[in-house]
């Protein structure tokens, strides 16, 4: 049985790009967001993650038009200069409803349906962007074993 918890979630300093264009463009844009944080020398503080700016509804209509708002973000161990593409910021935290999907990033759709379901039935209301948090690497590990944290905040 896949568990939904609300828990607090703590703010975090992370390194971002977000541009418009297809969700397609979320594990080149890690790579250029992890090039940055190398180059000036932070360390990684925790997993990858991508915020996702759209409401359900509109999703796969801005991926097909690329059009998404496309953000992604790694935590870091200490603040760190951008530049026009890529800024250092802190992430907001709060009240968040957290499940786990275990499986290809693409057939995520059950978990996100049944985390908004269970929103809903406990009478909350999504208060800002959901992000996909990445627990483990598509490179050392087969997509049916991959694990992706889906939070969506809520009031």
């Amino acid at each position: 049985m896949i568990e939904i918890v609300i828990g607090n979630v703590e703010p975090q300093l992370v390194v971002g790009m977000r541009k418009r264009g297809t969700y397609a463009q979320i594990r080149p844009m890690l790579a250029s967001v992890r090039k940055c944080i190398e180059a000036n020398g932070a360390q990684v503080a925790g997993p990858p993650a991508f915020v996702c700016h759209e409401n359900p509804k509109e999703v796969v209509r801005a991926n097909l038009l690329h059009n998404a708002d496309v953000e992604v973000v790694i935590p870091v161990s200490k603040e760190i200069p951008g530049d026009e593409e890529i800024t250092c910021y802190e992430l907001p935290g709060g009240p968040m409803a957290k499940i786990t999907h275990k499986g290809p990033y693409e057939k995520s759709a059950g978990a996100y349906k049944k985390l908004f379901a269970w929103i809903a039935e406990n009478h909350r209301k999504v208060a800002g962007p959901t992000r996909e948090v990445y627990l483990n690497d598509p490179k050392k590990v087969p997509p049916e074993e991959l694990l992706t944290e889906i939070y969506a905040p809520v009031a």
